[in-house]
């Protein structure tokens, strides 16, 4: 069997038995790539490849000056793609030696609660057919702290208005609901009617787009892009005066740290951000730490 039947083997087991998300299935299948190109460069097989190639290989990688990080990751993808081979095809398993670099933690950063509020009356100033739309999405990514990936893939059924929860897919297809403002519902609720019967009535559409926030490609509804959430983000934000560089990601971290700013506990943090693992939501215990000085000085007895 050749590299490029098992890479395909390998790939659909990622998706049909590991169910990663699409954004790791496809970093995974480009770090495989750009491994298959350099064997191909060296005259070698995968079937051959030794431990001493692997070491060779992640060396070259250096040469690349790719982040620790990037590197971590083109490892992992190693990892797994020779365990299953050698599970499935008892092929050695040459990466077992391999070890991850050190990588620097880096704590989230996030908008503060001043910023999130201007950000969002810039989304409600937009005067054009789109300001709706603009509005909701950065509503839903700062009120329920989802990914960018979970929120263009929300569909109309996904909203329960008569409990006000969302039910969200995350990584690993884990499922999670979560509670919404009820402001929020009424709001979400008269988009979704506009949104349907503009669909139908201007493009002329015999179907309802599922999508919550469709996007028509030719004759063919779509859910908005990632990137197109980014740039939305980034106009607003350069309106609101904020100067820095802010992603999607960052409504995420600043929803995580103004929750535990106000109260709320890691378990119940872990839960609505849907993290496998407490110890990733204990972050952001060391990212807000101004407001403990106000809590100590008026509850601590001897304050």
């Amino acid at each position: 069997m050749n590299i490029q039947q098992l890479q395909t083997k390998f790939e659909a087991y990622l998706l049909t038995e590991q169910r990663v998300t699409i954004n790791t299935f496809n970093s995974y299948k480009r770090d495989l790539n750009q491994f298959v190109t350099y064997l191909s460069k060296e005259n070698s097989d995968v079937t051959i490849t030794t431990s001493d190639d692997l070491k060779r290989y992640i060396h070259y990688l250096y040469g690349l000056k790719l982040s620790s990080r990037s590197i971590a990751r083109k490892i992992s993808a190693l990892k797994s793609f020779f365990a299953y081979i050698h599970i499935n095809f008892n092929i050695k398993n040459s990466a077992k030696e391999l070890c991850f670099p050190k990588i620097e933690k880096k704590l989230p950063t996030y908008l503060s609660e001043e910023e999130i509020k201007s950000v969002l009356e810039q989304a409600k100033k937009d005067n054009s057919s789109l300001s709706a739309r603009n509005t909701i999405m950065l509503y839903l990514l700062y009120v329920s702290g989802m990914r960018v990936s979970e929120l263009i893939s929300l569909c109309v059924s996904d909203f329960h208005f008569d409990t006000g929860f969302i039910s969200l897919v995350g990584k690993g297809g884990r499922q999670r609901m979560i509670p919404l403002p009820s402001a929020m519902v009424h709001i979400l609720n008269e988009y979704i009617q506009s949104m349907q019967n503009s669909m139908v009535l201007k493009r002329k559409l015999a179907d309802r787009s599922l999508y919550l926030f469709p996007v028509l490609y030719g004759k063919k509804i779509k859910p908005i892009s990632r990137q197109s959430c980014w740039m939305i983000l980034k106009k607003l934000c350069i309106n609101a005066g904020i100067k820095r560089p802010v992603s999607p990601h960052q409504l995420r971290h600043s929803f995580a740290t103004h929750m535990l700013k106000k109260g709320a506990d890691l378990r119940s943090l872990q839960l609505l951000l849907g993290h496998e693992n407490i110890s990733t939501v204990q972050t952001y215990t060391h990212v807000e730490t101004s407001h403990l000085r106000i809590i100590y000085d008026k509850k601590h007895p001897r304050s």
